[in-house]
């Protein structure tokens, strides 16, 4: 299979974001006189868009709709202020878009952060490649794991899904990729394990960015 075009995830993908994300949720958790977690925890309470991550780390009582609306809101401005503090690209990322450019891969990332923190974290994180789409969290888009977006950004791109390699680091993005018909690779580098992505349906799984490389020479 001659593989076209790549659609990534971002957060513990592309880029490792976890202390940014955790800073920012514990400090609205602190403000509201809540316990806040470490930031180990914040690797299972991302990935399902950040209304789940800031419903998730409020205790069972508090998970009422109202309040979980009201800390969403307290977590977009505190996130606001630290997305980029310590935020930046895994080792090894720059060599592989890198690659990927030079072998004319279309190139695309699908998150399900908010779409508007998505376009401004690419831009200022990732500046010197060229993103054919970039999708975040849309209003009436479905999110991971619902293949919409997968399936948008490859009508856009006019590639088939099957000539996609999808690079994740959680069975969100496995089912999303496998869903899409879509190549699932698995990345070890992020924030789940080896055994998620392989019972969410992985077909290739990474431990570094560079060991794409030879799988792409050799189909």
């Amino acid at each position: 299979m001659k593989y076209r075009g790549a659609i990534f995830d971002l957060d513990g993908t592309l880029l490792d974001s976890l202390q940014d994300l955790a800073d920012s949720m514990n400090q609205v958790l602190k403000s509201e006189g809540l316990p806040f977690h470490p930031v180990e925890d914040y690797k299972y309470f991302v990935g399902n868009g950040m209304y789940n991550l800031v419903m998730r780390t409020l205790p069972p009582e508090k998970r009422e709709e109202s309040y979980i609306n009201h800390c969403y809101k307290l977590m977009n401005m505190e996130y606001e202020k630290r997305w980029a503090d310590t935020t930046k690209p895994y080792e090894g990322i720059p060599e592989l878009l890198d690659k990927l450019t030079n072998l004319k891969f279309k190139l695309a990332v699908l998150s399900n952060k908010p779409h508007r923190f998505t376009q401004l974290v690419v831009e200022k994180l990732l500046p010197h490649w060229k993103f054919d789409v970039v999708f975040g969290q849309r209003q009436g888009v479905p999110r991971k794991p619902d293949p919409a977006g997968a399936f948008e950004i490859a009508e856009i791109l006019d590639i088939p899904p099957k000539e996609f390699l999808y690079f994740g680091d959680s069975g969100t993005d496995m089912t999303t990729a496998k869903a899409a018909g879509m190549f699932a690779v698995g990345v070890l580098w992020g924030f789940r394990t080896a055994d998620e992505l392989l019972e969410s349906g992985a077909d290739l799984l990474i431990e570094k960015p560079t060991d794409i490389f030879e799988f792409i020479q050799i189909r």
